[in-house]
C-alpha cells in the first residue's frame, strides 16, 4: 500500500507527513550567527532632506509673480543633457542627469503647481514655459 492509497487518518498520524506553514517575518526564527556573519543592529534611516522636501511640498503658489519666477527658475527639460558631435558625427551622448537630484520630484511638482495656477486661475498662456 503506497501513500496515495492510505486513508486520511493514517496520513495525519504518519511520521513522514509534512505540512507547510507560512510564518510572518516578525515570528521567523533567528538564524544561527557565526563569527563571520553576525547581524548588525538595524539603525534607523535618517532622511536629512525631508525638511526641504516638506517645505517644497507645502509651498503654496498663490501669487502671480512667484508663479512666474518658479516657472523661470525650474527648467522644463534637463539642461545638462547633451549630444557631443564633431564633424557631423556623434562622439557621445550625456544623458539627463536631473533624476539624480534627490529633490527632482518635489521641484517638478512645484513647477507643475505654478503652471496650473497661471493657466487656471490667472488665465495666462503658459506656452512660453513649456
Amino acid at each position: 500500500m503506497n501513500a496515495s492509497e492510505k486513508p486520511a487518518e493514517l496520513l495525519a498520524s504518519d511520521s513522514n507527513f509534512v505540512s507547510w506553514v507560512w510564518l510572518p517575518a516578525s515570528s521567523a526564527l533567528p538564524a544561527k550567527e557565526t563569527k563571520s556573519t553576525q547581524v548588525l543592529p538595524s539603525m534607523p534611516r535618517v532622511d536629512v532632506l525631508q525638511p526641504l522636501r516638506q517645505l517644497l511640498g507645502d509651498l503654496d503658489v498663490r501669487q502671480e509673480q512667484r508663479a512666474h519666477k518658479i516657472c523661470q527658475l525650474i527648467p522644463s527639460q534637463c539642461p545638462f543633457e547633451r549630444t557631443i558631435r564633431l564633424f557631423g558625427r556623434t562622439l557621445f551622448h550625456i544623458p539627463p542627469l536631473c533624476k539624480l537630484n534627490p529633490l527632482y520630484e518635489e521641484l517638478i511638482a512645484l513647477r507643475f503647481r505654478a503652471l496650473c495656477y497661471l493657466a487656471d486661475e490667472c488665465g495666462e498662456d503658459i506656452t512660453p514655459y513649456c
